[in-house]
């Protein structure tokens, strides 16, 4: 992020790799999974989000065979293993499962693995794992799952907000009136979605969502009020679990030395985890209702999404007519 917010607001962090002791313990009643061999294999890492499927592998092509994928073998892997003589599928299951990067591999339709598989996840400790599920199906819920957890992900000091259906960032110093810029937010209908810590991860696309820990989300931390609970105070359709960011307010105190924006000409941004998200500061003054502020701010950026930006619109009208006065005849 740019200048001050990314000096006081923003903490990147990068996300760990997952054990296949993780995805067994949180994901095996969903996708139906059982363990078969390799036990000893289950605190192997996997790092990358896609899914592979070892066709042409096993009949020997290893130029583009990506290991460290989870490897899933459908109707076809398995009907083509079935073709293979024993001493050949000893051969082709050696040459895969001893490459160190494999995570893990999953059968789909509760196919039987063959004894040669078997044996050779058992000895080169690869977890291997059958699952009820037919093979697209496994496959797109795996992939949400693991797009979740290894999105790249940062945590930021501030307040996220559902404005008119925009998410909205607010973010500042400490004490500037996040807080309760978003509680004035709150009674006029719009939601909360986390206060004081924001949890951000980047979905495919160049997606921002945010969210807040669950074990606090829906409380809030006011300076003379102390902790309260949001759902109890403006009820539950006040809360939303996640949004997407679409626009950050920077709240920062006014400073008379400062030339602020007037016109709105220049579409400022900033950037989140690699992502350019518009940002609008706005000084914070006695009598200024920040509330509002943000609301036409939220709105105004909706317009923008629609090709709709007013102060250039302004700015045209005005250009044209300067033109025209200067070309009329004496």
């Amino acid at each position: 992020m740019n200048t001050e917010t990314e000096k006081s607001a923003l903490n990147p962090k990068q996300s760990s790799p997952l054990k296949v002791e993780e995805l067994w313990n949180e994901q095996a009643n969903l996708l139906r999974l059982s363990l078969v061999a390799g036990q000893a294999g289950l605190p192997r890492s996997i790092s990358v989000t896609e899914i592979n499927r070892p066709g042409l592998t096993l009949a020997g092509f290893f130029e583009f065979y990506r290991a460290e994928r989870i490897q899933v073998f459908g109707m076809g892997e398995m009907a083509f293993v079935g073709t293979l003589s024993s001493a050949q599928r000893m051969e082709i299951f050696d040459r895969i499962f001893s490459l160190p990067e494999t995570p893990c591999v999953i059968l789909t339709h509760d196919r039987e693995p063959s004894p040669e598989m078997h044996e050779q996840c058992d000895r080169y400790q690869v977890p291997l794992f059958r699952s009820h599920w037919e093979t697209a199906r496994l496959i797109g819920e795996l992939t949400a799952f693991l797009e979740e957890r290894l999105a790249p992900a940062a945590s930021v000091h501030g307040v996220l907000v559902s404005v008119y259906g925009l998410g909205v960032l607010i973010v500042g110093k400490s004490g500037v009136g996040k807080s309760e810029c978003a509680m004035e937010l709150l009674k006029r209908g719009h939601m909360l979605v986390a206060d004081d810590v924001v949890e951000i991860r980047q979905k495919p696309g160049g997606i921002l969502m945010g969210g807040g820990n669950p074990l606090v989300q829906h409380h809030m931390e006011v300076r003379g009020l102390g902790i309260i609970d949001v759902s109890k105070i403006f009820g539950v359709g006040a809360l939303l679990n996640r949004s997407r960011i679409e626009l950050v307010i920077h709240l920062e105190m006014w400073d008379e030395k400062k030339e602020y924006e007037r016109m709105g000409l220049e579409d400022k941004k900033t950037t989140l985890l690699g992502v350019s998200v518009p940002e609008i500061r706005v000084p914070v003054h006695p009598g200024r209702n920040l509330a509002a502020l943000i609301e036409v701010a939220a709105l105004n950026q909706r317009l923008k999404q629609q090709g709709i930006h007013s102060a250039h619109e302004l700015n045209e009208r005005l250009i044209r007519q300067m033109a025209s006065k200067a070309v009329r005849p004496a």
